[in-house]
């Protein structure tokens, strides 16, 4: 349910921390964004243009600061290999029908406890691992550079601006990609609509899907609809966001956009830089459109062991959040299947595990 109350004046501000707000955002959302698009056939432009319009259409529709951010799992796949990108779309795909029935038939409230926090923060830490393994493969393709890169990460570090390590060492991608294409030449991507023949539907796609949905299921949509209230003092359901993820990728991902859905470190991260309207995903859509139109050149000449130690930051962060769990040993469990077979084995094995633990302290086998 949308929350309007408070009229215009309190739905969209004008001040610094707007600003400050939008650029928040963007420290997970870009580093993952350039990835896709320097790892798979997805083009950046496009790509940024979906970002560009769902940043603008939930801040409206919503009426106040809103996540719009990557489907980590299914991104961090894709980058390491494991998903190709028919299969990457097909999952999008897949998890968006999945997610507007879930949020149409109001089942997420009757869902959320069979996908407990041990099994979120698992599939989070094996995300991070494959991640890391990717980030740290790709470094060694310029050893020089990617030291280069890390002394970046750790001025950041030591500057006491940690959350922005990684967006530094994308700023610094880009800046030898400029150099090394030497001119930008503007243009919008030109809309089209994906060819149906590129899908690939395989039980591969499926299984990354599940492992998607576990984390969407947690942090998307329950952790953020907590944030929302926390922090804006509006109400956005769990069935709400879910449905609203449902529609954002059965529109976005057939036009060539990545698998989006929101997410409670976005919304933590406009409020933590300043957000406290909507106006931040107005001028976040304003910049993802401005990127959208300079930026596709640099993409290609982005130098990949760059992109590696980026990948190594984005993995150090998604797993600091993972180890936050009530149960160490199944939240561990989780990500090394993840990490050693993939996320579709390992929500299975800890939906398992989180209802063999339930009848073990229940004694009935209530998930609750």
């Amino acid at each position: 349910m949308r929350t309007l109350d408070g009229g215009t004046a309190s739905r969209f501000g004008v001040a610094w921390g707007e600003v400050t707000g939008a650029v928040g955002d963007t420290v997970t959302v870009l580093p993952i964004v350039v990835a896709v698009a320097a790892l798979t056939d997805l083009s950046l432009g496009h790509i940024l243009l979906g970002f560009a319009a769902f940043q603008v259409v939930w801040g409206l529709w919503y009426g106040h600061p809103m996540s719009v951010e990557p489907m980590k799992a299914l991104a961090a796949l894709v980058i390491a290999g494991g998903l190709s990108t028919g299969e990457y779309v097909a999952a999008g795909l897949v998890a968006g029908v999945a997610l507007l029935v879930i949020g149409k038939t109001g089942a997420l409230a009757r869902l959320a406890p069979y996908v407990g926090e041990p099994v979120v923060r698992g599939i989070q830490i094996g995300v991070a691992l494959i991640l890391l393994r990717t980030g740290l493969t790709t470094s060694l393709d310029a050893p020089a550079l990617a030291g280069l890169a890390v002394l970046v990460a750790l001025g950041a570090v030591v500057t006491g601006h940690r959350e922005v390590a990684a967006l530094a060492v994308l700023g610094l991608g880009s800046v030898l990609a400029f150099a090394d294409v030497g001119t930008l030449t503007p243009r919008l991507p030109q809309l089209a609509l994906l060819d149906p023949g590129a899908l690939s539907l395989t039980r591969n796609a499926i299984g990354a899907t599940a492992g998607q949905l576990a984390m969407t299921v947690g942090n998307a949509a329950v952790a953020t609809s907590l944030l929302v209230d926390e922090y804006f003092d509006a109400e956005a359901s769990p069935d709400d966001l879910s449905t609203s993820m449902g529609v954002m990728n059965l529109l976005a991902v057939p036009l060539g956009a990545m698998p989006m859905c929101h997410g409670s470190g976005g919304v933590a991260g406009k409020y933590a830089f300043g957000a406290r309207t909507a106006t931040s995903n107005l001028i976040l859509g304003g910049l993802y459109l401005l990127l959208a139109v300079v930026a596709v050149d640099v993409v290609a000449a982005f130098p990949m062991a760059v992109l590696g130690v980026v990948l190594v930051l984005v993995a150090i962060e998604l797993g600091r959040s993972g180890v936050d769990t009530n149960d160490p040993l199944l939240t561990g469990v989780v990500g090394v299947v993840a990490l050693l077979v993939n996320v579709g084995v390992a929500f299975g094995v800890g939906l398992l595990g989180s209802y063999l633990l339930a009848r073990v302290r229940d004694g009935d086998g209530d998930p609750a």
